[in-house]
């Protein structure tokens, strides 16, 4: 056990400090020697010379005494002795705060896992705990931050309510506004509670080490995913683990749907996945917020437009749908005559769509078509067409989104907080952790098609023109941004329905 191995470590630690004093006072030596820099980096310059001065002169005095050198050396050494000793206390158990709670915990599971036809409980009201739980440890605190429980067999663990109830349990006992991970091992009839320690939010936008077709919606744990990667975190380089969506034709989750809160970071999301699409694709982007959050993004290579009116909403997704028609057309025309496809049915188009609710609230309004009916064509055979769809929408406008959507975005996040029953209608699957009520901007779970629901932290990126963005923030997300467009006349996405007509006639 972790606690047991801990007390080992510090006995044979403590053994050695009595075996060897020249350890204890080479580390007291160098705990002394840390304090004096600190002390004089601390001094103000003005005080330095006259502080040096005195040091001199006492060091001069003592060297003129008898036996001074020797006894001055002596008091170096015991001084060094006393601040190079070992402080750790050697802990057998838990305390008694501990241990009260770890009784508190086992008499409130009690109803849980036991039954009346039990010859033999491990869990009876005034039972001992010892016998069921092991592998603790707490927080400084006294809260549980690591427990693992042992249950009878007959425990229904593979019912989702029965395990739920346990979990709520052992949150509401162990301490909320914590994020806990439940481990159930059904075969061993053991669960292992643990606290998890928070993503870093400090991970900004920035150039991530990715082959083509893939995006990086964020970060993840340690041990979620077997892939790292090397970022920049504020000033420091280091390796983190990213929750990687590979799109294409040969992806099986081709399109993407992000649903969160207000605030919940979904637009810095739609912003990070637009910044990198644009190293290898194009982008068009319909913001039916109409708050101008892709402002930046307006005229810049690669970005065929930037629409928040319904009116230009449905004609961008209208050329959209034509778009993908006319590269399936020419790729099936290309193979039938034994010749590559052309270049431009390769290159990855992107339809990045938010809050589609409010679109189609208006353009019922107008007596128009709701756009989302538009996106059918690039969700059943974009993948095929290098074209991928990101629709992005709130909790309370999900019921609005159109059943091709909720079909075809088989890779889903959720951000912000959420309920597990919320969490679940969305990812189809409830998370293994216990979501907290209050979280960071960009924070929530992730799952890519039938995989795992994945713990998400989403890179800052927020709008460079907005004045709350910190500086760093701003000239990261600014560096990012492709160069102007300088074409003149009309506008890219016209200019390449101008090609599409060329190629199909």
């Amino acid at each position: 056990m972790a606690r047991s191995r801990e007390i080992a470590r510090t006995a044979a630690e403590g053994a050695t400090d009595v075996l060897h004093p020249l350890i204890t006072v080479t580390r007291g030596l160098r705990r002394l020697a840390a304090a004096g820099r600190a002390k004089w980096s601390a001094t103000p310059k003005e005080r330095r010379g006259p502080a040096l001065f005195l040091a001199a002169a006492c060091a001069v005095v003592v060297a003129l005494l008898p036996y001074g050198p020797l006894l001055a050396l002596i008091s170096l050494m015991g001084a060094a002795a006393w601040h190079g000793r070992e402080r750790t206390v050697v802990r057998t158990g838990p305390d008694e705060a501990e241990t009260e709670r770890l009784k508190a915990l086992y008499e409130a599971l009690v109803p849980h896992f036991s039954v009346p036809e039990d010859p033999a409980p491990l869990f009876t009201h005034g039972g001992e705990w010892g016998k069921a739980f092991s592998d603790f440890a707490f927080d400084g605190d006294g809260r549980p931050v690591r427990l693992r429980i042992a249950y009878p067999a007959y425990f229904p663990d593979g019912e989702a309510a029965s395990r739920a109830r346990v979990e709520r349990l052992l949150q509401a006992k162990s301490g909320r506004g914590r994020e806990y991970l439940f481990d159930w091992d059904e075969e061993g009839n053991q669960l292992l509670m643990r606290v998890l320690p928070a993503l870093p939010t400090s991970i900004a936008a920035q150039r991530f080490v990715t082959a083509p077709g893939e995006t990086v919606l964020g970060f993840t744990d340690d041990d979620a995913v077997q892939r790292t990667m090397p970022v920049w975190e504020g000033d420091e380089r280091r390796d983190a683990p990213p929750v990687v969506w590979r799109t294409g034709p040969r992806s099986t989750e081709p399109h993407l749907l992000i649903v969160g809160q207000p605030g919940s970071g979904a637009t810095s999301l739609l912003r990070s996945i637009a910044l990198q699409a644009l190293e290898h694709g194009d982008i068009l982007i319909v913001d039916g917020s109409g708050t101008g959050e892709y402002a930046c993004l307006t005229g810049r290579c690669g970005v065929l437009g930037v629409e928040c009116g319904p009116a230009g909403a449905l004609t961008s997704l209208e050329w959209a749908a034509h778009e993908t028609e006319r590269r399936l057309i020419a790729a099936n025309r290309a193979r039938q005559a034994g010749r590559p496809a052309p270049s431009d049915t390769k290159r990855p188009l992107w339809i990045l769509l938010d809050r589609p609710g409010v679109l189609g609230h208006l353009a019922a309004a107008d007596g128009r078509v709701d756009p989302q009916e538009l996106l059918q064509v690039p969700l059943r055979h974009g993948r095929a067409a290098h074209v991928t769809v990101v629709v992005a929408e709130q909790f309370d406008g999900a019921d609005a989104l159109t059943e091709a959507v909720r079909t075809h975005t088989r890779a889903r996040v959720v951000l912000g907080p959420a309920t597990r029953d919320e969490a679940e209608a969305v990812l189809g699957r409830a998370p293994h952790t216990t979501p907290t009520p209050s979280v960071p901007p960009g924070r929530g779970y992730a799952r890519l098609g039938t995989g795992p629901v994945l713990r998400l932290q989403v890179p800052a990126t927020p709008d460079p023109y907005d004045d709350a963005t910190s500086d760093a923030h701003r000239q990261a997300v600014l560096e990012l941004l492709p160069e102007h467009s300088t074409a003149a006349g009309a506008p890219e996405m016209h200019r390449i329905a101008g090609r599409r007509h060329e190629t199909t006639g």
